[in-house]
């Protein structure tokens, strides 16, 4: 219980694999040391005397003898070249082989039914997971995989979404907010923690990478990619996984629990959620020391409500800085689509302005270049939750509402008083709040209690999420 006050790239190498034989299926699973000295030869003979990185090298080492017209690969085997200590390791296929901060180096060959070469692909991309989280989709990445200079990865990452540009066309970005988003995860060295995610920011039209804010959405997806990953391991007899995690943005805790299926993330199931097509295995996260973590209290400025440019507001911070507005003070109903409200100029300007006002009483300093916080606007249920809302993020409607945002929002509307507590409708039992959106509702489980002095006091945040992988393999920035 919390109580709150108020790649430098090294020279992709080029080698050749002969075959003499087609190995037993042991000699597949493992290489042979004849197969590790070959290689080596091979590519060591290629590398630039000058190169000091190290170098990934993924050479396909047993081509199937299909047809003539089709050869194939049935497996590969992983090498690490280095050229300062003269030798290869080997490690399973898709485990990283580089350093921090260098991509990943990537050559393979294809070799021919009439055992001459055939194909040969050399590229240097990084290797990444594309996932939905929730209601946003992002890159995955291994911390090590990324530049460990924050300036050269955010250059990395304006590459590989494409970013500035509207339609983030040359790139992975979906040209919008929910869609252009990175998660950096990676073993977390702190007791009782298993894994650190970093969150990161895209800006679509903008050459702006931040981490000013965490995301909940994304969030969904960390345990599920640190199972695929192999930074967390889980028995094949189990059928969840209990991962902790710490959000780095932040530096709060969130605890999920991600369902297995023989040792591996499952994500076939029952669970429906808003915003997302058909159902998929739930993920139960709980947030611990999240109230404040942004800003250094849940309430910055020691009051439930406060008014900022003449409108009454609530400004909390229970794991996302947001800014609640009754929507009836700004002359909108809060029941209208993301496309009216987004078109509405007078609303856009209105709401900028108590952004760029709200920002330094959030302890945030001045937000004109930031994505927090969000505004969120509020109006009494109409499909039997506890609250209607639309959120701007900060300047696009959100077709639903953010994970942490919700939580925030769920928690206004717990408070005794204020824009939320005003047109909220009735809570079901243990906290938990219905937050209707544009696409459906949101439900988070949120519990206060009054300390005798009138400080709010956050016992448990809790929600429910869905996380799918869509694809695996290497992402090629743009150059």
């Amino acid at each position: 219980m919390r109580s709150v006050p108020e790649v430098s790239r090294a020279r992709p190498a080029s080698v050749s694999c002969q075959r003499a034989r087609r190995p037993s299926r042991s000699d597949r699973m493992t290489p042979s040391s004849a197969s590790r000295a070959s290689a080596w030869r091979a590519l060591r003979s290629s590398i630039p005397s000058s190169a000091s990185e190290r170098t990934a090298v993924d050479v396909h080492t047993d081509p199937w003898w299909g047809s003539t017209n089709s050869p194939s690969v049935v497996s590969s085997s992983a090498f690490a070249l280095d050229p300062d200590r003269g030798r290869i390791e080997w490690s399973d296929i898709g485990r990283r082989c580089t350093p921090r901060g260098a991509p990943c180096h990537v050559l393979s060959t294809i070799v021919s039914t009439d055992g001459r070469l055939a194909t040969m692909v050399v590229a240097a991309g990084v290797r990444c997971m594309v996932m939905r989280g929730g209601t946003s989709k992002g890159l995955y990445f291994l911390a090590e995989d990324l530049p460990g200079e924050p300036a050269e990865r955010d250059d990395l990452l304006l590459r590989v979404m494409g970013s500035p540009d509207v339609r983030q066309i040359d790139g992975m970005g979906g040209a919008h907010p929910l869609t252009s988003k990175v998660a950096v995860v990676g073993r977390s060295s702190r007791p009782g923690i298993d894994v650190d995610y970093h969150f990161l920011q895209v800006v679509v039209d903008e050459a702006v990478v931040t981490d000013r804010q965490n995301c909940g959405n994304l969030l969904a997806g960390v345990g599920p990619f640190a199972l695929e990953r192999g930074l967390v391991l889980a028995t094949g007899l189990s059928e969840t996984a209990t991962i902790a995690i710490r959000m780095v943005n932040t530096g709060g805790r969130a605890t999920a629990e991600v369902p297995l299926l023989r040792g591996r993330p499952r994500y076939d199931g029952p669970t429906a959620i808003s915003g997302v097509p058909g159902t998929a295995a739930g993920i139960r996260l709980d947030f611990e020391d999240v109230a404040g973590s942004s800003c250094g209290a849940l309430l910055p400025t020691g009051h439930l409500v406060d008014k900022i440019c003449g409108v009454e507001a609530t400004l909390i911070d229970n794991g996302m800085p947001v800014v609640v507005l009754r929507a009836g003070d700004l002359g909108v109903t809060g029941y209208e689509s993301c496309a009216e409200l987004e078109a509405d100029d007078a609303l856009r300007t209105a709401l900028e302005e108590i952004r760029l006002a709200a920002g330094p009483l959030l302890n945030l300093g001045p937000v004109d270049a930031l994505t927090v916080p969000k505004l969120t606007l509020v109006a009494p249920p109409r499909q039997g939750g506890s609250i209607s809302s639309r959120t701007f993020i900060p300047h696009r409607c959100h077709d639903a509402i953010g994970v942490l945002g919700a939580v925030s929002v769920a928690t206004a509307a717990l408070l005794p008083e204020g824009p939320a507590a005003s047109v909220a409708g009735s809570v079901a039992g243990g906290g938990s709040v219905v937050i209707e959106h544009p696409t459906g509702t949101f439900e988070a489980a949120v519990s206060l209690a009054f300390a005798a002095d009138g400080r709010v006091v956050v016992e448990r945040a809790g929600i429910i999420r869905t996380a799918r992988k869509l694809m695996d393999g290497f992402v090629f920035p743009r150059p």
